[in-house]
Order: structure tokens, then C-alpha cells, then sequence
């Protein structure tokens, strides 16, 4: 019988040599399923994982299984505990496969049932964040980025998650995200001066402008507001240098790329070469369009790449990081008596913060769907985080109190997303008016569901900025509920620029009751989608001239 001891420690040195498949061919041959410890079991289901690049489903649940088998074996021992931490993570990849049945109710029945020190590690909080994240639940992402934060073993993108995170959480008030920016800024590294390249004095032939992001890939949603701008700049005065920090460039990469002066890539970069390449540009103004989200080098800004910085669209409320000097904002977001509640300087564009590029087809006016249904259709095409029992309970009530109405749900990723929102609706008793739909993946399409919708109903606190826009482009009116920061506002100040305040409740009982007035008086549900269709594309929403123009002059108020 082979020493199972021995045979770990044998194992280690194949593991260093990430020989996978050998660790794989000793352990299945060598012991049977029955006399294997939890070490082995880890062993055996990370290399399954590690053993190909491109994760395959059936080696990613034969893992799950062994990581199952290692923790249930021994429940309390470290090799046991560190079995659960993979067994949540390795779990969580698999729901992303197709027709994956996992069980995230078992998952956290584990969790609970584990030792409490073991409960408050940060390795298995941020296992357990990447399960609510696919259930969209932000109750339990903040729960568990708060154990993380208050033991102490975090990293600054454990931090941003948690800032971002509270964005979905109306119990949340400005002061508390501008306190929270503070703690976060304290945290951030900061360079030595004879580490860096010195910040140049040196006056540029152009304005040169840098624009730091993640996302130009996969037709993402920036890059649809990023256009406004690069469509339209005056090349003999400025310069802009895009800066990605992305590993995976495709041919949205390449179509935005062409708009601007130079690309560089940081992402492959540590966060003190990256720093270096970018001050070596002398850049008048960094401009982040991430935030506190995606794939950000946040701790970049707190160091200074730029004469000057300010951020902008991605992200719509204040870092709290020293040396972001501006927000860029408009009147209808941050109010004057708002602004000590928000680090940076907060620069006002005229109209509206944000313009949508539009889409590359002749807009038709649609027929209201309720016309040919003879019931009025509400949609939401958010996403399903922004969906909080709130906004469920509101649209409950809508349904229940409009006959034969009905709901279009519309998640961008897998089925799994929209688990909690079924089960939110079953409980209210409307799940039979709701219809879901999950991912659309040609642009044509998407925007032609919104054909089947009569009016859209915003989410909040977060609202929806894409699609909101979207569904206006489409004819459809989107009905909002008024906030009390940056992001909660940004549903208000669409429809302010839409001459639009009718479709602004200012509380819940306000966005129920517009709801069952606007499905008994068609009349003015017709005058308002009329509206909406003729004057949408000329406003500031989508005039891209005008943004344009109102964007630089902007630049160059910050600049000078």
C-alpha cells in the first residue's frame, strides 16, 4: 500500500513543475478514490483545473467533485478547508458553462457550517463573492467584502469592489461613499520620487489628452459614449493618446484605436512600469473612465500621471483619491450645495454628462406593442444587481393593479443571473407576467426586442445609463425614479434633457401610480412616445456635435 505521506510529498515537487497530468496519472493509479486525504484531493482537482488553458467543462466538474470529496473528508483541517475554498471558486466557473447544475444553496450552507476563523480568511470571502456575483446579489457581495475589509487582508481592488458594490445599496448616502473614498485613498500606495519619472514642465504643440481604460473590447457600452468624443475633436488642437489595460483586444479594439492619435497598452504592465510609460507622454490631462469598476489602476492617479486628472463616464461618483482633481458632471446630478460631498472639483458640462454615438441604422418609428396585444408591456434590460427587492416590489404592484400586463426581463449573461429575480417574482405572485430573456449577442437584435416594450422602467438607486438610452433611441420611454447623488440621478437627467420630467417619480408610490396612469390615459402614453421618437435624436443625448464641442471647451477650462 502506498504511503499517502509520502506520496504528497512526492507530489509537491510535480506541482512546482506544474506537471499536472502527471499528478493526475499517480493519484488515480496509485490510490484509490476511498483512502485519499483532502491534500490529495486539492492536488488532484487544481490540476484537472490547470491541466488546459481553455477550461473544459467536464474536467472543471470532475474538480468540483474532488474538491467536494476533500472537504466533506475532513471538514476542519486546513487541506479540508482549503478543499471548500476551491470547491466554492471551482464552482462558480462551472455555473458559467451552459446547462451547469450547480447548487449555490449548498454552497453556502458549507460556508455557514464552517469554522468561524476559517469564515473570516480572506481567500474563501472572495470565493464566496465570485457566487453571489453570478447571482447578482449584492447584499452578499458587500457581506462578504466586509469581512474582508475588516480583517484587514485586503488589496486595493478588494476595496473598489466594496465601493462599487455599495453603489446598488439605497441605505447608502453620499457622506458615506465620500468617507469611504478617504479610507480608500489612505490605503493606496504611493511611489518614492526616485522611483518615477519626473512630471515634465514642458509645453506640448497640442493639448495632449490621455484616456485611460479596460474596456474597449466586446462592443462594451463605453465605447458607444467614447465615440461622441473621438468622432469629434479638433485635431490641430489636441492630441489623445488611449491608453488600454487590457490583455484581450478585438475588432472593437481596432475600430476605436483608428479615432485617436496613439494606443498603448498597459495592461501586461506592474502598476510602476505602467505609471512610468504614461508620465513619459507629458500628458496635460489623464482622463479615467473606470473608477472603481472593471479591471482599474486606480492607484495610478494617486500618484500622478497627468498635469492634471479627472474622471469621467464609467464610474459616476466621486474616488475619493488625492490628485483626481475633477469629476465631469452635469447641473442635474451634483447640486452646488452637493459638492463638498465629492473630492474632486466638480466641472459642470452645460447639458448632460453623457452622449450616446447611436447606432448605424435609420431609425423607424414603432407602433406601440400594446396596440396589437391589446395589454400594455413594461421592460427592463438592466442588469439584474440593479434589481433589488425595492425595485421587484414596485414592479409587483405595477402588474398586479394593470390586467393582463405584462414584464420583459432581459439579462446580458447566463440564465443563472436571473435565478433570484424568478424567485423575488414567485413570491409576489407575479412570475407567470414576467418573460425572461437572457443573452441577444447581435446588436440588431437586442435593440429589436425593445420593439416589444411600450415603456421601460428605470432601476434604483443604480440607474440604467445604456439602456436607458437604448430604449429612447428606440422610441421607448423610460420611466425613472428621481435619486440624491451622481448615480442615483443619472435616470433624472436623461429624462430632464428629454423635456421628459413626467416620467421622473420622486418616490415609490409616485413611480407605481405614473405606471397605471400612463396604461389608462394612452392618450397622453402616445403623445409622450410620440415625443420621444421626434425629438430624441436631436438632444442632448445623442447630438454629438454639440457634446463634443461642450466636452473640450471643458478640457481646456481644467487645462487653463
Amino acid at each position: 500500500m502506498v504511503s499517502i505521506q509520502n506520496l504528497e510529498f512526492e507530489l509537491q515537487e510535480l506541482f512546482e513543475k506544474q506537471n499536472y497530468s502527471k499528478i493526475i496519472s499517480e493519484i488515480t493509479s496509485k490510490t484509490k478514490e476511498n483512502e485519499r486525504n483532502a491534500g490529495l484531493f486539492v492536488l488532484l482537482g487544481i490540476s484537472r483545473i490547470s491541466l488546459n488553458k481553455n477550461k473544459n467543462k467536464n474536467e472543471v466538474n470532475i474538480a468540483v467533485s474532488d474538491f467536494k470529496k476533500g472537504y466533506l473528508k475532513e471538514k476542519e483541517s486546513v487541506n479540508g478547508l482549503n478543499a471548500l475554498t476551491n470547491f466554492v471558486i471551482s464552482s462558480a466557473i462551472l455555473s458559467d458553462f451552459e446547462n451547469s447544475d450547480v447548487d449555490f444553496d449548498e454552497i453556502i450552507s458549507f460556508y455557514k457550517k464552517s469554522p468561524q476563523f476559517f469564515q473570516d480568511k480572506r481567500p474563501i470571502n472572495i470565493a464566496m463573492t465570485m457566487v453571489y456575483k453570478r447571482l447578482n446579489d449584492y447584499k452578499g457581495m458587500l457581506f462578504h467584502l466586509e469581512k474582508i475589509i475588516k480583517s484587514n487582508d485586503f488589496i486595493v481592488q478588494d476595496l473598489c469592489n466594496y465601493g462599487y458594490w455599495r453603489c446598488f445599496d439605497k441605505n447608502w448616502s453620499q457622506p458615506d461613499f465620500f468617507e469611504f473614498g478617504k479610507f480608500l485613498n489612505d490605503n493606496l500606495n504611493e511611489y518614492t520620487q526616485d522611483e518615477v519619472v519626473k512630471l515634465s514642465n514642458k509645453k506640448n504643440k497640442k493639448i495632449k489628452i490621455g484616456i485611460l481604460s479596460s474596456d474597449i473590447k466586446d462592443a462594451h457600452s463605453v465605447t458607444y459614449f467614447l465615440k461622441t468624443i473621438l468622432l469629434n475633436y479638433d485635431k490641430e488642437k489636441f492630441e489623445i493618446v488611449l491608453f488600454l489595460n487590457q490583455i484581450h483586444e478585438d475588432i472593437t479594439t481596432n475600430e476605436i484605436s483608428c479615432l485617436v492619435d496613439k494606443v498603448i497598452n498597459v495592461g501586461k504592465l506592474n502598476d510602476l512600469k505602467a505609471f512610468n510609460t504614461i508620465r513619459e507622454f507629458n500628458l496635460e490631462i489623464m482622463i479615467d473612465i473606470m473608477g472603481y469598476t472593471s479591471r482599474n489602476r486606480i492607484e495610478l492617479f494617486k500618484n500622478r500621471m497627468a498635469k492634471k486628472q479627472a474622471i469621467w463616464m464609467g464610474y459616476c461618483n466621486t474616488t475619493g483619491v488625492k490628485n483626481m482633481d475633477y469629476i465631469i458632471t452635469d447641473p442635474n446630478l451634483i447640486y452646488e450645495n452637493e459638492k463638498n460631498l465629492y473630492s474632486e472639483e466638480v466641472i459642470y458640462l452645460p447639458e448632460i454628462w453623457n452622449c450616446h454615438s447611436g447606432f448605424n441604422f435609420k431609425r423607424k418609428e414603432n407602433l406601440p406593442p400594446i396596440i396589437k396585444n391589446n395589454f400594455i408591456t413594461f421592460g427592463s434590460f438592466n442588469n439584474p444587481a440593479k434589481m433589488n427587492e425595492t425595485v421587484i416590489d414596485c414592479w409587483a404592484n405595477i402588474l398586479k393593479n394593470i390586467k393582463n400586463s405584462k414584464l420583459i426581463i432581459k439579462c446580458a449573461n447566463k440564465k443563472r443571473k436571473l435565478d433570484r429575480i424568478e424567485k423575488l417574482f414567485k413570491t409576489r405572485g407575479v412570475l407567470d407576467s414576467v418573460i425572461f430573456y437572457t443573452r441577444i449577442d447581435k446588436v440588431e437584435d437586442h435593440l429589436n426586442l425593445y420593439k416589444e416594450i411600450d415603456i421601460a422602467l428605470d432601476t434604483f438607486p443604480y440607474n440604467g445609463v445604456t439602456t436607458s438610452f437604448e430604449a429612447i433611441w428606440m422610441g421607448v420611454p423610460v420611466l425613472t425614479m428621481a435619486g440624491y447623488n451622481f448615480n442615483s440621478r443619472c435616470g433624472e437627467s436623461i429624462n430632464k434633457n428629454l423635456n421628459m420630467e413626467y416620467l421622473i417619480a420622486q418616490n415609490e408610490d409616485e413611480y407605481v401610480t405614473k405606471a397605471l396612469e400612463l396604461n389608462s390615459d394612452l392618450d397622453k402614453y402616445y403623445e409622450i412616445r410620440k415625443k420621444i421618437f421626434k425629438n430624441s435624436e436631436n438632444s442632448a443625448l445623442f447630438n454629438r456635435d454639440s457634446f463634443s464641442k461642450n466636452f473640450f471647451k471643458a478640457i481646456e477650462k481644467i487645462i487653463n
